[in-house]
């Protein structure tokens, strides 16, 4: 799988200077965690599930999570999870590769179960999602996971989801946090990636953002991303990758663009066009938020709508002026430091300040794409729907 996969061939070279890398589910933990994307979230109750990913990742989609917690009734997880083993079946008996795939349980129990439960068809599954994420929560989720994996035979991951009271309270929060550090350090081969619940930081408050307003508007909220980022996203060799968190508003549908895509505004040069059809349909705040994710030191992001993906994927690939200025201050020639001017001469690389944001970059460049000089977020997307 690749990201913009589902674009022909001819139309991705026009988009990119350097294309999305090809990976599988067996690739590097350093691969997998940079390409998550757009983590598209699915109860596990959906009847035609294993069709349900097949559409997706004909869309563009590259992971996606088969909710057992919260998005189910409590009554509903054993037809669920009965649900789940056959729609496996019927996936890995399709022969069709799906997107890398990860089950969110509610006990720790779940995991060894719901592995040996699977079979065969567990070799499609990637791990598993831990939720309400603490120290003494998490390491028996995490424990779970070892004990599947030497049962199976297979790679599993582990994405904990950090969303708990602990972590919230000011009070309680560089204890859990410090907790958190030490369980994920123990297990670090196995922790994929860190998820955010910001949903449930803003229920602790009764707080809801509008569709005008971004995760990082929401004063608690934001406070509390940062003291994540701040000790478990560090790029000194002991940080994790950190994913934004989900935006809970869908009101756009992909269909909404069709008629514009049809009469052509990124053929015809008139990319503007779609630009104001995407902040008229309420995806202004969904734009402003993967922005600041990524600024706040962020990859990826958590979704519940499939037309969250493409804006998700299009605002990750890397550009051309910061592959550039990436490149030049990881030449081989400035590992003594200094200062420089860019090649698109408008701005200062530093280059040891700089270095630790040159090495994400092209991680996620390896991942996303370069795009080329003359191709921003408004063409991708409209590449992406378009196809």
């Amino acid at each position: 799988m690749r990201h913009f996969g589902h674009i022909p061939p001819a139309a991705r070279q026009g988009l990119f200077h350097r294309e999305p890398c090809t990976f599988t589910a067996d690739s590097p933990a350093r691969i997998l965690s940079a390409a998550l994307g757009a983590t598209l979230y699915s109860p596990a109750t959906r009847p035609k599930l294993a069709d349900d990913i097949v559409k997706q990742a004909g869309r563009g989609v590259v992971s996606m999570v088969l909710c057992l917690e919260d998005s189910i009734d409590d009554a509903d997880v054993g037809g669920a999870e009965a649900n789940l083993i056959r729609q496996f079946a019927a996936l890995h008996k399709s022969g069709i590769e799906p997107p890398l795939l990860f089950i969110r349980v509610r006990e720790s129990g779940q995991i060894p179960d719901l592995a040996a439960r699977l079979g065969a068809a567990g070799e499609l599954l990637s791990g598993f999602v831990v939720p309400k994420f603490t120290e003494e929560r998490g390491a028996p989720f995490l424990e779970a996971l070892t004990a599947a994996e030497a049962a199976t035979g297979r790679r599993l991951f582990a994405m904990p989801v950090l969303e708990s009271p602990e972590l919230l309270h000011l009070e309680t929060r560089t204890e859990a946090l410090a907790g958190i550090a030490r369980t994920v350090d123990k297990y670090r081969d196995r922790v994929l990636a860190l998820r955010l619940g910001v949903t449930d930081f803003c229920s602790a408050y009764g707080l809801r953002r509008s569709p005008e307003m971004t995760a990082y508007d929401v004063g608690i909220v934001a406070s509390v991303i940062a003291d994540v980022v701040n000790v478990l996203g560090r790029s000194d060799g002991t940080g994790f990758t950190i994913t934004g968190p989900v935006w809970e508003y869908f009101r756009l549908q992909e269909r909404m663009f069709k008629p514009q895509l049809r009469r052509s505004p990124f053929l015809a040069g008139r990319a503007e066009e779609l630009r104001t059809s995407l902040i008229e349909h309420d995806m202004d705040g969904l734009l402003r938020e993967i922005e600041l994710d990524r600024t706040n030191g962020l990859l990826g992001k958590t979704c519940i709508h499939p037309s969250h993906v493409l804006p998700v994927h299009a605002l990750s690939v890397v550009s051309h002026e910061e592959y550039s200025d990436a490149q030049d201050i990881l030449r081989p020639e400035r590992g003594g430091g200094g200062v420089l001017r860019s090649a698109y001469t408008n701005k200062m690389n530093e280059v040891k300040p700089h270095r630790a944001w040159a090495e994400r970059t092209l991680v996620r460049a390896e991942a996303f794409g370069v795009a080329r000089e003359d191709v921003g977020f408004v063409e991708l997307l409209a590449a992406g729907v378009a196809h």
